[in-house]
């Protein structure tokens, strides 16, 4: 690292024009100047940007530095506590109390298990697509109710009650409506599953949720738990699936290598994973001070951890900005996470995006954009995970 110390004013945003699947360039341009910078927080705080894989790996495993949500020192202001359950944003003992009795919930045997059933949702979606004719718009008619609906089942939301639930879901989580629609919205959500919780104590059925309450979990955590599951089981997902159809819509070679080739599947998915990194960022804070990188990060401090920059960090994997689905070394991304918060259901998001990848290219071998690569919406970056707004797809009629 050089002596000279960057700085980071603000966390950029934007993506450069033509390059939809890069970070922002200012955040690459930070990463060239060594794995961590001095940050200013939008409330002020001064903190630190942390944009090398070894350190955000590091930092990520590191007791030192928390994950609680009230210890966010980025303003003049106060943070509350994470509510019951949410354990995303709690350290141990908190935390454990929560994950420990999910962790048996997504083993990768379990997941296995529900691979029939996810087939049948992506051939249903397929379906559905072929029947309509192209174009289509594959977010809605593809890459958003797949895992709806698997999230769904999991959770034991009846099936009548799912269409609107992930509108509810689109609206809070999608960055892209005012305040007083997304609590209403965030609100809405909560009352649901709070339903819901209280439906499942009473009368059980065969869902991880049902299993949950035979546990000393109140209703409370429960409630915060299953929206915990319904963030990282559907979001994240919907948007691989659709930003990652795109990149491979836009990486011709590789689109083919993958449909020429089904024992490639795995390897693309997490090839994938780490070239999108749709879940950019996060934070924590320091405990004490810990010299990391050869700066002292004083107590109190928060730091952002960037996920996007650290999965493309020249240090850790070869060519980084080039999209191989042969790639010998992406196994190692830091999309899921690392540590105690690794994605506890990394393993259902993988079977679902092998399961659908490999059903679309084959259905549709002709698939393609149905409009210019330029006019494809793309989330806002207020959202806090990247993805499509809409992925236009036409294809050869006849072909499947």
């Amino acid at each position: 690292m050089s002596e000279s110390l960057h700085t980071v004013t603000t966390l950029p945003t934007a993506r450069r024009t033509g390059c939809p699947f890069d970070p922002p360039a200012e955040l690459l341009d930070a990463r060239g100047h060594g794995p961590i910078s001095r940050y200013t927080h939008p409330g002020g705080r001064p903190g630190w940007l942390i944009t090398g894989y070894d350190l955000v790996r590091s930092v990520l495993a590191d007791p030192r530095f928390s994950s609680r949500k009230e210890l966010l020192n980025v303003g003049d202001f106060e943070v509350p506590p994470a509510p019951p359950g949410e354990f995303l944003l709690m350290d141990e003992p908190q935390h454990g109390r929560y994950r420990k009795p999910l962790v048996g919930k997504f083993t990768v045997r379990r997941m296995r298990l529900l691979t029939e059933r996810i087939e049948q949702i992506t051939a249903d979606c397929l379906d559905a697509m072929e029947m309509a004719g192209p174009p289509v718009d594959l977010v809605t008619a593809f890459a958003k109710p797949i895992p709806t609906m698997v999230i769904c089942e999991i959770l034991g939301v009846p099936y009548e009650d799912r269409g609107s639930f992930q509108q509810q879901i689109d609206t809070f989580m999608g960055g892209e409506v005012s305040d007083e629609e997304l609590i209403a919205a965030y609100t809405a959500t909560q009352e649901y599953l709070a339903r819901l919780v209280a439906a499942k104590r009473a009368n059980p059925t065969d869902d991880v949720l049902s299993e949950l309450t035979d546990s000393d979990l109140t209703d409370e955590e429960l409630k915060g738990i299953s929206l915990i599951l319904l963030a990282a089981g559907f979001d994240t997902t919907a948007n691989m699936l659709s930003l990652g159809t795109f990149a491979l819509l836009r990486n011709p070679e590789q689109l083919a290598a993958l449909r020429a080739d089904p024992a490639l599947t795995d390897r693309a998915v997490e090839e994938l994973l780490r070239y999108l990194s749709v879940a950019k960022t996060f934070m924590r804070t320091a405990l004490e001070d810990v010299e990391i990188g050869g700066r002292t990060i004083e107590a109190g401090t928060t730091v952002v951890l960037s996920y996007n920059t650290a999965n493309r960090d020249p240090e850790r994997f070869t060519d980084p900005h080039v999209l191989d689905l042969h790639r010998q070394d992406a196994a190692g991304h830091l999309a899921f996470s690392h540590g105690i918060h690794q994605c506890l259901g990394q393993q259902l998001a993988r079977v679902e995006m092998r399961v659908a990848f490999r059903a679309l290219v084959d259905r549709f071998p002709t698939l393609r954009l149905a409009v210019p690569a330029e006019e494809v919406v793309l989330r806002p970056e207020s959202a806090d995970i990247y993805g499509v707004k809409s992925l236009p797809v036409a294809w050869d009629k006849g072909e499947s």
